[in-house]
């Protein structure tokens, strides 16, 4: 009892701390390179938030477990949505800016039914897997491109203001890196003591694995987005979001199937279903008002 709250203390402890490091490396290093700190939020956070998903698919998948990954993919996103941002917007309602509106939740939405119609035949298999990497390439290299070449904005100027001067790239890269690190090892910690206490509490493995371990593997973007939230920093949050669930579409299932191609059948329509109006109903939430108040996050 003792070693698990220990355990879940500690999760907790580091998952802050690397939520801290990467949310103002991520930051610093968009200031630096001129975007706002949004691309930060779709790209660098994002995709380092969405790290322990990627190992626990790619176990999945190197053991013969599609079912898990794919599940893992469709439970995270559906947790982010209604959880984590949920979350974030009750401890601080959260601004959307208009790029979100127009073309990152747009992009999200119309990605969201793409795993669902490849797995039509049962299967997903190498060339759904690089048709998977190469649009996160695409998507990825497109919105850098695209934020380097607008240059800066009034945003950029209050934030510059706010964070003062930026690090070199090398020491901010090391931050983030680090940050990330924490994030996974926390999260872990976290869940190797949550499992632990539900064993002692007898409930079952599939209680424990349906509650507690899906909820696990999104606790780095759950800090990462609260503690953005609480920083005022609501382009982080929503992005943190909005690019883990793309990258958990395209990334993780991409690198899944390019490592062993799977055979799903224990993932239906239904799940699809549900994740996919969860990320829909996310549009007409977020445009009204432009922000996510906090009836709506309720």
């Amino acid at each position: 009892m003792l070693t698990s709250l220990a355990f879940i203390a500690a999760g907790i402890a580091l998952l802050w701390l690397g939520a801290e490091w990467l949310v103002g490396g991520g930051a610093r290093l968009a200031l630096r390179l001129g975007v706002t700190p949004l691309v930060a939020g779709l790209t660098i956070v994002a995709f380092g938030t969405s790290a322990p998903e990627l190992v626990v698919s790619i176990k999945s998948a190197i053991a013969g477990q599609p079912d898990i990954a794919v599940g893992n993919v469709i439970g995270s996103n559906t947790f982010n949505i209604t959880v984590i941002l949920a979350i974030a917007s009750l401890i601080r309602p959260a601004r959307v800016c208009s790029q979100m509106i127009r073309r990152e939740i747009p992009i999200l939405i119309a990605l969201t039914p793409v795993p669902w119609l490849m797995l039509l035949d049962g299967r997903l298999g190498r060339a759904d897997a690089a048709l998977l990497l190469a649009t996160l390439a695409t998507y990825a290299s497109l919105t850098v491109r695209r934020a380097l070449s607008k240059g800066d904005s009034p945003l950029d100027a209050e934030f510059s203001t706010e964070i003062g001067r930026p690090a070199n790239p090398a020491r901010l890269l090391g931050l983030i890196a680090a940050g990330i690190l924490l994030l996974v090892i926390g999260g872990q910690a976290f869940l190797a003591g949550a499992v632990r206490l539900a064993q002692g509490f007898g409930l079952s493995e599939a209680v424990t694995g349906i509650t507690i371990v899906a909820a696990g593997t999104s606790l780095p973007e759950l800090a990462a987005s609260i503690v953005a939230s609480l920083r005022g920093r609501d382009d982080i949050a929503v992005g943190n979001i909005v690019g883990s669930n793309l990258f958990n579409i395209l990334g993780i299932l991409g690198a899944t199937a390019a490592i062993r191609p799977a055979f799903v059948a224990g993932i239906g329509a239904l799940d699809f279903a549900v994740m996919l109006v969860v990320t829909v109903a996310l549009f007409p939430l977020a445009r009204s008002e432009m922000r996510l108040s906090r009836p709506e996050a309720l």
